[in-house]
């Protein structure tokens, strides 16, 4: 490859926090920075060094004013058409039932054109500013949750031809909440474009398959990753605590759930294991609802209660760095918990890939996992070793756990041909591969 260094932008709404494009960026511009690149950041929230970055704040998918077309754009309500009609009232003896609800106000329309042209002039200043010559846009044009920035970078890319890698977490096809719409024109439009100069990145083989059957367009398949070159350091003396700081007894096996709380991470599963193993065990969850509401929150909590299953929500302890809380006990990272956990949960029925399978294959933890279709698809037939489920607890899925928890030599022996199986197929080593043949392909020259 071409041993020069090259600037590389990368435009998201948000550099900063735990969840899965902002983890996956992290790994990207580590190893392009390992080939000799410079990464700089675009976005509306951003944990990157200043000196590095170009934050513009309505560019965070839960800004005030972009919450405010999202909720028009996908509220799939009556009330939405019912202002689009009476901004023309002239027009008033013409709106028959047969008129859909597909209808956006003009004000709406007004304000989306305002605010890309606003970010496209942002997307100049940031290139000038970086003398970039690739972009790296992460899931900015594959889910429309800021559609004015998703249409500012597509018409500054037709605008300029800059050479673009398009990397794909989550479409809008594979969500519910987008399927009724307003927006159907942007949608066709930039999640995703169709631009010569855009490679597009996928990171499963299903999606592979859909963005070639809906537009037309080839992609490569690139997978989450974790540097499974370089294996954990083992824990220290700080964590010597963990299980006694999250209220678990000698005599419990210790169940981590390390998801957000949200609802198509399929947390009552969980729930219904503990219930009905006949095990002494606490399930603890790692993170916190997020961004998307704490209905589902309350949802576990009643739901544990119903089947007295003691759940605990540790999101004030387990954070990104150590420290202390307010009252006092330890902060532990996810990275120090994951030692300690005789079982991973992970009943997710919808993921784009799945980091925490990685991450706890990664730290050789035995993991209990639903049969989502990208696991089914794109990691099972790996050869990995696990306890699995067809979307329901099953007297042999019990089974399977009880054996498994009262035999850890079978534990460690699935553990640690998972991690052998990850090094291969899903370490930085094959990240490396994968991007420097999208990075020549980008600037016309063979690696």
């Amino acid at each position: 490859m071409n041993p020069s260094s090259h600037n590389i932008g990368f435009i998201s709404t948000r550099f900063a926090g735990t969840d899965g494009v902002s983890l996956e960026t992290i790994k990207w511009a580590t190893v392009l920075e390992r080939l000799g690149h410079k990464c700089f950041y675009f976005a509306g929230e951003c944990d990157r060094s200043a000196d590095q970055s170009h934050v513009v704040p309505e560019a965070f998918y839960r800004h005030p004013e972009i919450d405010k077309l999202n909720q028009q754009a996908y509220s799939g309500s009556w009330t939405v058409t019912k202002e689009a009609r009476a901004s023309h009232p002239e027009m008033a003896h013409l709106h028959k039932d047969f008129f859909s609800i597909y209808v956006r106000p003009p004000q709406m329309t007004k304000r989306v054109q305002e605010l890309k042209e606003y970010f496209k002039e942002e997307l100049y200043k940031f290139t000038r500013k970086f003398n970039l010559e690739i972009l790296v846009t992460e899931n900015a044009l594959t889910i429309p949750l800021n559609i004015p920035l998703g249409l500012a970078i597509t018409e500054f890319i037709a605008e300029t031809g800059y050479p673009t890698i398009a990397h794909h977490h989550d479409f809008h096809w594979e969500r519910q909440r987008f399927q009724v719409n307003c927006v159907n024109d942007y949608l066709a439009a930039a999640f995703p474009p169709t631009l010569p100069s855009i490679r597009h990145v996928v990171i499963n083989s299903v999606q592979a398959q859909q963005i070639a059957t809906r537009y037309g367009v080839s992609s490569r398949v690139i997978p989450n990753v974790m540097d499974f070159d370089v294996p954990p350091p083992p824990p220290d003396e700080y964590t010597r605590s963990v299980r006694a700081d999250l209220g678990i007894d000698t005599n419990e096996f210790f169940f981590l759930q390390p998801t957000r709380v949200i609802q198509r991470k399929g947390i009552e599963h969980a729930i219904e294991l503990v219930r009905r193993l006949g095990l002494p065990a606490k399930l603890i969850i790692s993170h916190a609802s997020g961004d998307e509401g704490t209905d589902y929150e309350q949802r576990i909590r009643e739901y544990a209660h119903l089947l007295d299953v003691t759940v605990r929500f540790e999101a004030d302890q387990v954070q990104d760095e150590r420290g202390t809380t307010q009252d006092g006990k330890k902060i532990y990272t996810l990275g120090d918990v994951y030692p300690y956990a005789d079982l991973v949960t992970y009943p997710s029925a919808i993921e784009g890939f799945g980091n925490a399978f990685l991450e706890a294959v990664y730290y050789r933890r035995l993991i209990l996992v639903n049969n989502y279709s990208i696991y089914e698809v794109d990691i099972k037939p790996k050869g990995f070793r696990t306890i699995w489920f067809d979307n329901f607890i099953g007297s042999s899925t019990l089974d399977a756990v009880r054996n498994a928890l009262t035999h850890p030599n079978i534990a460690h022996e699935w553990a640690e041909a998972n991690y052998q199986l990850a090094k291969r197929y899903f370490s930085f080593t094959v990240l490396e591969r994968k991007l420097e043949s999208v990075v020549a392909d980008c600037l016309g020259y063979q690696v």
